[in-house]
């Protein structure tokens, strides 16, 4: 017999009070000829249960009822690019606890899962290629060739076609997911890096590091449609969840600038003083909005603060002290948390989206670049 749980104890603790039986009087013995009782533990046609036990059987019964129709809980479970290891780790979100560790190609960086949810991607700079892997068995099950050195990518939200930004080449290559055939070639600015996707997959938006701009591009043409000029080494592109702006970090120039969607100009350019935090180290990169828009969270690198961002007003609300250069950013699926990975560190961290505080950290590979997150 398995070990009992507190309530199976319970219920095995509540036992019935009998009546006498009806052919025995209660004062009576064994001797005299009498009949003898029934086995007290074997129940007659009616129970009866002293009052506070029945009170108490009650409630068990209620939790018992409970237990078995609740639905279970299962974390959400991260993936993190370790650029060193030329691993991705994969970690349980619910205990922080590695749960695999996947070898990949030579230098993985960017990393974004499907929005179907089936298959991690990620950049294999060195290698030329994207390697995926399998959300369930864990294990990469093709590679993708890619145009030279990928470093970041991103996918359509129909989950057709991944955008890879080519650094040595200066472009920004459209493939096909489900063939892994190139589809397109786009020439942008020199050594692109972050590469956004509007809400409805109507525009990509690509930056170049040394270009310092924001490339416009549409997908039905595949064409550059706007070149937008923003401080020194641009790192990464976010729509807004209405789509209608674009944040863009700039690692050198120590910046976030906003762009308007439509008109392609620069609405607002946020810098960040930190006291007592030298300004060549505060170096913006990945970006996180809340579940409901209302809030940014802004990695800045070297400084190893998160910059917590109004996003209607744009102003700095505080500085979140996390682990050493803090790169990349990723909302957990229910919106309660960040999850930022800290790559001088070998670590993630986590912030709890209502209280603006961080929780607890977990060791990850050495090196960490990226995140991406199943439900």
């Amino acid at each position: 017999m398995p070990p009992e749980t507190p309530l199976v104890s319970f219920f095995f603790s509540c036992r019935p009070i009998y009546p006498p039986h009806p052919e025995v009087p209660a004062s009576a013995g064994l001797e005299g000829g009498l009949q003898k009782s029934r086995d007290p533990w074997s129940p007659p046609s009616r129970l009866r249960f002293a009052p506070h036990l029945r009170k108490r059987a009650r409630i068990g019964a209620a939790c018992l009822l409970a237990l078995l129709s609740a639905e279970p809980v299962t974390a959400a479970t991260l993936f993190v690019s370790n650029e060193r290891d030329n691993t991705v780790t994969v970690v349980d979100a619910g205990t922080l606890s590695v749960v695999k560790t996947i070898p990949v190609g030579r230098r993985p960086r960017g990393i974004v899962i499907t929005p179907d949810g089936r298959e991690v991607m990620v950049c294999a700079g060195d290698s030329d290629r994207v390697d995926v892997i399998d959300t369930e068995s864990l294990k990469v099950v093709r590679s993708i060739p890619s145009g030279a050195d990928p470093e970041a990518l991103n996918i359509l939200p129909s989950g057709a076609t991944i955008y890879v930004a080519n650094e040595n080449d200066s472009m920004v290559t459209a493939i096909d997911r489900a063939s892994g055939k190139p589809l397109a070639e786009i020439p942008v600015g020199v050594e692109p890096e972050g590469v956004g996707v509007s809400p409805d997959g109507s525009v990509v938006v690509n930056v170049s590091e040394s270009t310092s701009m924001a490339h416009f591009i549409e997908v039905k043409t595949a064409k550059v449609i706007a070149n937008v000029l923003v401080d020194t080494r641009p790192r990464v592109a976010v729509f807004t969840g209405d789509g209608k702006r674009v944040w863009v970090t700039s690692e050198i120039g120590g910046t976030l600038a906003i762009i308007d969607a439509k008109t392609h100009k620069v609405e607002k350019t946020v810098a960040f003083e930190i006291p007592a935090v030298r300004a060549e180290l505060i170096q913006p990169n990945g970006i996180a909005f809340s579940a409901d828009g209302r809030t940014a969270f802004v990695a800045l690198g070297r400084a190893n603060r998160v910059a917590v961002i109004d996003a209607a007003t744009f102003e700095i609300q505080k500085y979140l002290l996390v682990g050493q250069r803090v790169w990349q950013l990723a909302l957990s699926p229910d919106g309660a948390k960040v999850y930022t990975v800290n790559g001088l560190t070998n670590d993630l961290s986590v912030i709890d989206v209502a209280s603006l505080k961080v929780e607890r950290s977990a060791v990850v590979g050495r090196l960490p670049w990226g995140i991406a997150v199943k439900p």
